[in-house]
């Protein structure tokens, strides 16, 4: 999912200092992203990814580079894919490369609950002039471009004007993940790097990962069921716990408030019986319908990775969805 991920600028500044951002924002043939695909770059890492390959190390190089600069700096620079980076897709890609020195365009904006950051930010491609979210100083074309952006119907990048117009990239959905077992763990693990953020509830420490991954966060409760409230609206809530009792309780208590998504795991006869004890809670039918279980794709196997893989791809495919109707909405 492309677009300026604001969060993910301002985590990786405070974790290891100035940060270079390295985004594809045009290419002729084929190219091993699309444009607005980015990348972080510091001094002994990097996250995100622009390809792989001979590209992305000639440019995560070239990154380095400019972490020594004294203030933020800005460059453009396109690189011929085929023989001279042992390349086989041919033509060429122009990346735009820009270090930050401090969280400033990485703090989120505010905005109402659930809302998508109808936003951009522009930034002039021949200068190390900070990035503006403001349409005045922006040339006709840019402007144009950032208008579109913020009307739902634009690009996540444009070139305008002798400026780079980019969405702001929406905040990740946040999924709670009730049961930190195996097949817990590993929908966590299958959800890094995908636009979400990661709770893992559990009321027992052994059962958590050890180590914790960074990209996880990990929620210690007595009753589990008490962390459903913590939750924003627009959550997706993951019940997977060692007690049936349990999971029910979950799902009695997120049916009560606004939620994204409702997944239980389980068999097509822990479905009926959920679904019938639910009734018997209150819940209205179609309350009720809201409930996906089982969760998955049961084709794949019912190996905890195969089980991942399945609610990785569904909530995917949520979540773009979501993208969608909050853009339009915007």
């Amino acid at each position: 999912m492309s677009g300026f991920d604001q969060s993910a600028l301002a985590a990786a500044i405070a974790a290891h200092g100035p940060v270079v951002r390295v985004v594809i924002t045009d290419f002729a043939g084929s190219s091993p992203r699309e444009t607005g695909a980015a990348m972080l770059v510091w001094s002994d890492g990097q996250s995100g990814t622009i390809g792989g390959g001979a590209l992305e190390w000639q440019a995560a190089e070239a990154a380095r580079r400019l972490l020594g600069a004294a203030e933020q700096s800005r460059r453009m620079q396109t690189y011929p894919l085929g023989p001279a980076l042992g390349q086989c897709c041919g033509g060429s890609v122009t990346l735009l490369s820009e270090l930050y020195h401090d969280a400033a365009m990485g703090e989120p904006q505010q905005g109402a609950p659930g809302s998508a950051p109808a936003g951009f930010v522009a930034r002039p491609v021949t200068s190390g002039d900070a990035p503006t979210r403001e349409l005045a100083p922006l040339p006709l074309g840019a402007r144009r471009a950032a208008q579109a952006i913020r009307d739902g119907r634009g690009q996540p990048l444009t070139c305008a004007d002798g400026w780079i117009v980019e969405a702001l990239r929406p905040a990740n959905i946040p999924v709670f993940i009730y049961g930190a077992g195996h097949v817990g763990r590993a929908i966590a693990h299958a959800l890094h790097g995908l636009p979400f953020d990661v709770t893992l509830v559990d009321d027992a420490p052994a059962r958590f990962p050890d180590p914790v991954p960074a990209y996880v966060s990990p929620l210690m409760a007595a009753n589990p069921a008490e962390a459903v409230p913590l939750a924003p609206a627009r959550a997706v809530h993951l019940v997977l716990t060692y007690s049936h009792a349990l999971d029910l309780e979950i799902c009695h208590r997120v049916l009560q408030q606004p939620f994204a998504h409702l997944g239980l795991i389980g068999s097509a006869t822990k479905s009926a019986r959920f679904r019938k004890r639910l009734a018997e809670l209150g819940h209205t039918p179609a309350q009720i319908a809201r409930l996906a279980c089982p969760i998955g794709d049961r084709s794949l196997g019912k190996e905890p990775a195969a089980i991942a893989l399945g609610v990785a791809a569904e909530l995917l495919r949520l979540a773009r969805a979501q993208t969608a109707s909050l853009e339009a909405t915007a």
